[in-house]
């Protein structure tokens, strides 16, 4: 009986091409590198980490000046690209920009179309009042009473918060977040529920203002720094440049100059 003798060849030797490990994808913290621009997507309108300064047309705020470090550590300069809470992911994956800034939550939507920072601070949902009404509005079952008008800027965590816990209350929306405090301020509306540590910032600079409850806040939150989906590269380089900057006081510092 004959032996049927097979030879295998290595698939190497068939087909060189499978052999050969892809090579990697350019980076965005290449593209940084060699244009020498760091291009930030930015709302501009969430104190303390971003404002529109309208007299001067420059941005500023905690995560503008962290930017502009983050972009020196790479040997470029910031470059800031107007964008809004509801196109921010839009943005960033259509490649208007290499990264976002400026109190970014982190959440599981945004999570499934971007990659995220290790988180930069935690905060969550708090509200804010007048001062004379600060004893009203201590629960969700306190704000969420007919009469009482909550305001919201669209497109943000912050809507769709008020949205799902809000159902007897009337829901005043409000286009941006510049301004909105001042209508609370004003009697145009009673309450906001925003970031704790937006509240903070709320009541240090408006007299008439009082953040409720800031150390317990409604719910648990990180706020983080937004970047193209799959770059494990520049993901891992903006990871180490922020632990840097926590662990150095950089970080901590900036905040304290609008907090304290």
């Amino acid at each position: 009986m004959r032996k049927l003798i097979v030879c295998v060849t290595s698939l190497a030797v068939l087909s060189p091409a499978l052999a050969q490990t892809a090579a990697p994808s350019p980076s965005t913290l290449d593209r940084i590198v060699t244009s020498k621009t760091m291009r930030v997507c930015t709302t501009g309108d969430y104190k303390p980490f971003t404002s529109l300064n309208t007299a001067t047309g420059m941005y500023e705020g905690v995560d503008i000046k962290l930017a502009a470090s983050l972009a020196t550590s790479l040997g470029a300069k910031p470059e800031f690209v107007a964008s809004k809470w509801a196109t921010l992911l839009d943005d960033l994956n259509a490649g208007k920009c290499d990264i976002v800034m400026g109190g970014v939550s982190i959440n599981l939507t945004r999570q499934a179309r971007a990659f995220f920072s290790v988180p930069a601070l935690t905060a969550g949902k708090s509200a804010i009042a007048r001062c004379e009404d600060k004893a009203k509005f201590n629960t969700l079952a306190d704000i969420d009473r007919p009469g009482v008008r909550v305001i919201v800027n669209p497109g943000g965590t912050n809507e769709t918060f008020a949205k799902a816990n809000i159902k007897q209350a009337t829901i005043v929306p409000f286009p941006t977040n510049v301004g909105i405090f001042d209508e609370i301020a004003a009697g145009r509306a009673d309450v906001m529920m925003t970031d704790s540590i937006e509240t903070l910032l709320q009541q240090k600079v408006n007299p008439k203002l009082c953040a409720v409850n800031p150390d317990a806040p409604f719910t648990y939150a990180e706020l983080g720094y937004m970047l193209p989906r799959g770059d494990v590269v520049f993901k891992a380089y903006v990871d180490q440049w922020l632990h840097l900057a926590q662990k150095s006081g950089e970080f901590q510092a900036e905040l304290d100059q609008y907090l304290k």
